[in-house]
């Protein structure tokens, strides 16, 4: 939590401004039983009307004052814990958009989400808390201690002794507690991954009938959830109860003693009235810290979790700004290429290389890693084993930034962001005309549709692209791509939603507006996807098995003549 705090920086003002204020407002309750002795001394005693009216003007003053200066306590302190907030989620986020593909993989989605809204949002309100009581409720029980002592040292050992006991009651209660709320913030994201994964394929549950068993499987972890939780709340619970207990056990002894002392005339009646006011302002500070030490407690497990993803360190970082692509060189070329996820060999020993200019197909069957191996170009994973260079320079000398700006993405699934279609294409070229967007979208075969549009390029997408099919989606993908220039175009299945017709004219229009120097990979199940691509290469199981062109490999590749055979009819296939 202590790493956290530096996240304070900028709002320092008001980090002192909120706990001083709380000061002020103490030191204005530690002398109200002062106050209250006096009346009840001087004025009801000597039945003097106009000083105990004098000393009731000064309280109701007092009063006026302590609100005042907690409003502006409350206020500072809630602008800095906001302040806090912001910068803290600000630099997870930032965090989390500088993993790899790796840590994404590691961590899973919906625990980012968790620690970046809830986690946060818990440290956040024990800073709060902490501003407004870490020094308030201290100052109110050592102020207590040192003026019980003033006013008689021996009923005032009553004090020290309970207040050892309190610490330690409250001391036990967070040991057992911090480890419960830690444990139920994990718990809370399976149940952020559940009810994720339940959303995305509700579909599909709806299709097989599992709604019961989903219901059931939610429940129950829910229930586990709610389970943890009543342990740590009835842990936690058993505070004021303890500590009231404790109080009251010394006021008890307080009234006891102070009652001999009266007698013997040690000590007035107002001052054991004073003795036992501050009994109760210790008791009323102990409530509020322990609640103050709850909500710390809450903020401490958060505060784990979110040091564990200020802590994770990308698995590769960020080359050199300046690398430039050198001439005469191969657009992308592999050097003995391995990659595994998780310690599990997807790509073994892949080595070509793909000359500027070049459309280049890229088949296998399902697994061969043929997604794996396009992901790898743009460095969205790095290699195990072996190098990948690009324009003749090795992909850790590039600058993240300047790499992918050479490189046309489209991923194997579709994805629009909410806004407009004109918002979603200048993803790729943020500068481009209406034009050059027109003109993308006609070489993705997606003009025809979106002229159908009331609003054109205007035209509302909704979160996910949710108001367009499968094939409108891949299109408006595919002309997002398009929509600036590139070196290299990764088409990643992306056509698998359209009709053999479409796929046809899209691929003719590429190759027709194709830049003399700019390189396509072709990624697709279907051979006549790539049959007419410059070379083709054939994955099977990790494997580099085949690279030529159709007519070489069906005569060489038996892998790929099998995939031929599957989807060409014999006569096709002797043809070539």
């Amino acid at each position: 939590m202590v790493r956290l705090l530096r996240f304070l920086k900028g709002y320092e003002k008001e980090s002192i401004i909120g706990p001083l204020f709380k000061l002020f407002e103490a030191c204005l309750e530690l002398s109200v039983p002062l106050i209250m002795a006096s009346i009840i001394d001087d004025g009801i005693k000597n039945n003097d009307t106009a000083y105990i009216v004098r000393m009731g003007g000064l309280l109701i003053l007092m009063g006026f004052l302590g609100l005042v200066c907690s409003v502006i306590a409350q206020y500072f302190a809630a602008k800095a814990a906001f302040g806090f907030g912001t910068a803290l989620r600000r630099k997870v986020f930032e965090t989390i958009n500088g993993f790899t593909y790796t840590e994404l993989d590691k961590i899973g989605t919906s625990t980012l989400v968790n620690r970046t809204i809830t986690d946060i949002t818990q440290v956040q309100s024990g800073v709060n808390f902490g501003l407004r009581l870490f020094l308030r409720s201290p100052f109110i029980i050592l102020g207590s201690l040192i003026l019980s002592f003033l006013l008689d040292v021996q009923l005032a050992l009553i004090f020290v002794a309970i207040t050892p006991l309190l610490a330690i009651v409250i001391w036990a209660l967070m040991r057992f507690t911090m480890p419960i709320y830690k444990r139920a913030q994990g718990q809370l994201d399976k149940l952020a991954l559940l009810t994720r994964e339940s959303l995305l394929g509700v579909r599909v549950i709806r299709a097989f009938s599992r709604q019961e068993q989903e219901i059931k499987h939610f429940s129950s972890e829910n229930s586990t959830l709610r389970q943890t939780q009543l342990k740590g709340g009835s842990i936690s619970a058993l505070m004021n109860p303890l500590t009231y207990v404790l109080v009251n056990i010394g006021i008890l002894l307080l009234l006891q003693q102070g009652a001999f002392a009266v007698n013997f005339g040690r000590i007035s009646q107002g001052d054991l009235v004073a003795l036992v006011n501050y009994m109760n302002q210790i008791l009323l500070a102990l409530v509020a810290l322990s609640n103050l030490i709850v909500t710390v407690g809450k903020s401490f497990a958060g505060a784990v979790r979110i040091n564990e993803i200020l802590d994770t360190a990308p698995s590769f970082s960020s080359g050199n700004k300046e690398a430039f692509p050198k001439a005469g060189v191969p657009s992308v070329e592999f050097r003995d290429v391995s990659f595994g996820y998780g310690g599990n060999e997807v790509l073994s020993h892949i080595s070509f290389s793909v000359l500027p200019g070049e459309t280049i197909g890229i088949i296998g069957g399902t697994g061969a890693g043929k997604s794996t191996l396009v992901n790898l170009i743009p460095r969205f994973y790095a290699p195990t084993k072996g190098t990948i260079l690009f324009h003749g320079l090795s992909l850790e000398q590039w600058d993240f930034t300047n790499l992918r700006r050479r490189m046309g993405i489209v991923p194997q699934k579709a994805v629009l962001f909410e806004g407009t279609i004109a918002s979603n294409l200048r993803w790729k070229a943020p500068n481009a005309s209406d034009e050059q967007l027109w003109k993308a979208l006609d070489i993705a075969q997606a003009s025809d549709f979106v002229k159908k549009l009331e609003h054109h390029l205007e035209s509302d997408v909704l979160k996910g692209g949710s108001n367009f099919s499968g094939g409108q989606r891949q299109r408006l993908s595919i002309a997002r791509a398009l929509s600036g220039p590139s070196d290299l175009l990764i088409l990643d299945d992306s056509t698998s939603a359209l009709d053999y017709a479409t796929d046809a004219k899209l691929r003719q229009a590429l190759q027709k507006e194709k830049q003399p120097l700019q390189t396509i990979l072709l990624v697709s199940q279907r051979v006549a996807c790539v049959r007419n691509a410059n070379r083709i290469l054939v994955l099977d199981d990790g494997k580099l098995v085949g690279f030529g062109t159709h007519k070489q490999l069906l005569e060489q590749c038996p892998v790929y003549r099998e995939i031929c055979l599957s989807q060409l009819s014999k006569e096709e296939v002797e043809q070539g």
